[in-house]
């Protein structure tokens, strides 16, 4: 017989009960040393940043039907969607759906050789991406750093981890560096710090990455890092040295908790229908993967979630009509547009943030539970992966698929690119693939969100009453998404 599960421990790895003044300082400490860390860059990175590299939707018609239709629309979709999940009400049925697997075992030899050549191969397009980058072409839609980076791995490549799986541990040229330097050390006679005399502290939990997301995402937004290479290079020559030292201190628990591009691969990865495992591979259902296990009970486990789907809503936000209308009274006025960005950026997720803690201790209330308000935040952050998948693929898509021809042209001579390259042209109803993106991770989001509800809450009202604020809050993020991407594209302004 289901019953409620034990309440989870609302306490710090230290063992001290966190009390919501000691959250509250930390997010603040957090906000500052994000903000002390834009200010720092905000000199070296000033400059045009037309070629906004996250964004660029003007390559993708923007919605035909009005804005506040389709904005509407995906509301009730997603209401109406949560309205169907009540009649699934069979416990076993769900989980059946949910722990559906097919193994497939791959022999050890066959990985470890995999893994080596994948190791080199990654760490061999690092060293030309900054080459190309130093000394290629100042033609962005020409320079393999720039098409590679933006278009191949942040746009191309991640829309695989949600499609395929994480493999990102396997082409991680940082990881093949760290392992390399450990082997070298190990051989010549070298030390490293291990885990028992140098490791992270455990109060610093996962805020680091959360730190470092922000910081990127604004970097990318307000620099001209998406059409100047020198700039793309520098920035990925300090990324390297700063992810190899820390990953031969502190080992693997650097990319765990610290390096933020390991950490979105690996969310996203969660998302997928195929799951790397230590002996091959499990096919799943999509999603399905995020409905077995809660985030572990570290700090910044349910804030780097959320700045996941919020960093890509700020991305698509600055490059609209109604952005630039807001902040040109403040630009007007004297006040510095970095600092508006970064302000705009840590108020967003600060917001972000607040409205999913409301909606967990609603949940706690609603379902008339035991369970800690802060258990409950873990046990549903999962539901937001499929979200943030959603519109991630939706906001990059179109920029993949309108460079790729220029990205197939220069890959093949990336020392000597051809002068001339194509940009595709995508049809004017390729808007709705982008709605239907969006409202396809929200409908995840709420069978993930059904299914967690049920494992947690014993009987059928209580888990079903559950839901009904955290589909509010999808239901707000869900309109937030479409009112973004239904706008025209403009670069962002006064940056």
């Amino acid at each position: 017989m289901d019953r409620e599960r034990e309440p989870v421990d609302d306490r710090s790895p230290a063992g001290k009960r966190e009390t919501g003044a000691e959250r509250a300082g930390r997010t603040a400490g957090l906000a500052a040393t994000v903000a002390l860390a834009l200010w720092a860059l905000s000199g070296p990175l000033a400059g045009r940043a037309s070629a906004h590299a996250g964004s660029l939707g003007g390559s993708v018609a923007s919605a035909t039907v009005p804005t506040w239709l389709v904005v509407l629309t995906g509301g009730i979709v997603v209401g109406g969607t949560f309205l169907f999940t009540t009649l699934l009400t069979d416990h076993e049925a769900m989980r059946g759906v949910n722990w559906w697997r097919f193994a497939l075992s791959t022999p050890g030899a066959l990985r470890r050789t995999v893994r080596v050549a994948a190791g080199a191969g990654s760490v061999a397009l690092l060293a030309l991406v900054v080459w190309t980058g130093v000394t290629g072409t100042d033609d962005p839609t020409r320079d393999f750093a720039i098409l590679f980076v933006w278009a191949g791995w942040w746009a191309g490549y991640t829309v695989t981890t949600y499609l395929v799986g994480n493999t990102w541990p396997l082409v991680n040229p940082w990881r093949a560096l760290v392992a390399a330097g450990t082997v070298g050390l190990a051989a010549t006679g070298g030390r490293l710090a291990d885990a028992a005399d140098r490791s992270l502290p455990d109060s610093w939990g996962v805020w680091p990455a959360v730190a470092g997301l922000l910081a990127l995402v604004w970097v990318e937004v307000v620099s001209p890092v998406g059409e100047e290479p020198r700039l793309l290079a520098g920035l990925v020559v300090a990324y390297t040295l700063a992810t190899v030292a820390g990953g031969l201190v502190y080992g693997a628990a650097w990319f765990e908790r610290v390096d933020p591009v390991s950490r979105v691969f690996a969310a996203y990865g969660r998302v997928a229908p195929l799951q790397w495992t230590d002996d091959g591979l499990a096919v799943r259902l999509p999603a399905t993967a995020l409905t077995e296990d809660p985030l572990p009970d570290r700090p910044g486990e349910v804030a780097f979630v959320v700045a996941l789907l919020w960093v890509t809503t700020y991305d698509g936000l600055v490059a609209t009509p109604g952005w630039e209308t807001a902040v040109e009274p403040l630009v007007d006025a004297g006040v510095p547009a970095l600092f508006v960005y970064a302000v705009a950026l840590l108020a967003g997720f600060g917001l972000f943030v607040g409205v999913y803690r409301l909606a967990a201790r609603r949940i706690r209330a609603a379902a008339d539970t035991y369970v800690t308000a802060h258990a409950i935040e873990r046990w549903f952050a999962p539901a937001l992966l499929p979200i943030a998948a959603g519109y991630h693929v939706a906001h990059f898509l179109g920029y993949f698929l309108g460079l790729s021809p220029a990205l197939v042209a220069v890959t093949a001579a990336p020392l000597s690119p051809p002068l001339n390259t194509a940009v595709a042209i995508l049809p004017g109803w390729f808007g709705t693939v982008k709605l239907l993106c969006v409202l396809g991770g929200h409908v995840f989001a709420i069978w993930v969100a059904h299914s967690l509800a049920f494992e947690l809450f014993p009987g059928v009202l209580a888990a079903i009453r559950s839901q009904y604020p955290s589909v509010a809050v999808m239901v707000f993020y869900t309109m937030t998404s479409l009112w973004v991407i239904t706008q025209p594209y403009g670069p962002p302004p006064f940056v």
